[in-house]
């Protein structure tokens, strides 16, 4: 499990890179928490969080901007932990368990077809979860570190550039918060659906190792 939570870290930081660092605007997401969901749903609260620090911390020690930037490791920490909420409240949604197959063949098709639209739904519902908690956060760590220190424009993504273009006279914690809810909305619909997909697919994975 240690090693898919490094795994899971690279690939969050690459992810992000793609889209930060590649030159990819059409889609100004951050999405590198991805594979911190995953490692929540597949390993439980302590994987999550070890998974989303060493993304922070990894990921901001190759692209140092000032030590404030370790701040944002609260988000990912965050992500985990709303994350496990929703599996303890909804388990048979989303967790993701080996027992889950003979349960889906034994199951008729109408239940079949109500049992993936609940587990859609709530889905939906974490989405929507991480990016009020995100932005919250979010905005809050980007005011705070843009009132008592100095940190590069670039550092703050297109969020900056979208609140000081929708919000030009406000102040800039809720500048900062509401800015970034349109950027979440996407990027945590994303995230939550690749990252639950991604965890899918590793357990079954697993599974047949197991069997052979």
């Amino acid at each position: 499990m240690l090693f898919l939570c490094l795994t899971g870290a690279l690939l969050n930081i690459a992810i992000n890179k793609l889209f930060t660092a590649g030159g990819i605007w059409i889609l100004p997401l951050y999405l590198d928490t991805i594979l911190t969901i995953t490692a929540t749903l597949l390993g439980g609260f302590f994987w999550g969080i070890l998974t989303g620090a060493l993304t922070n911390i990894i990921g901001h020690t190759i692209n140092f901007w000032g030590w404030e930037g370790y701040l944002f490791t609260l988000c990912s920490i965050a992500t985990a932990l709303i994350t496990w909420v929703f599996i303890r409240q909804f388990p048979q949604e989303i967790k993701i368990t080996n027992d889950d197959k003979p349960q889906i063949v034994k199951t008729h098709n109408s239940q079949m077809f109500f049992r993936i639209i609940n587990r859609i739904i709530v889905l939906i519902l974490l989405s929507f979860t991480l990016c009020l908690a995100m932005s919250l956060l979010g905005g809050l760590i980007s005011a705070l570190i843009q009132i008592f220190g100095s940190s590069p424009a670039d550092e703050l993504h297109l969020s900056a550039l979208l609140g000081s273009t929708m919000f030009p006279k406000m102040n800039v914690i809720l500048m900062e918060i509401l800015s970034r809810i349109p950027i979440n909305i996407i990027d945590r619909l994303i995230s939550v659906f690749a990252g639950y997909g991604i965890a899918i697919g590793v357990s079954a994975i697993s599974s047949r190792l197991w069997k052979k």
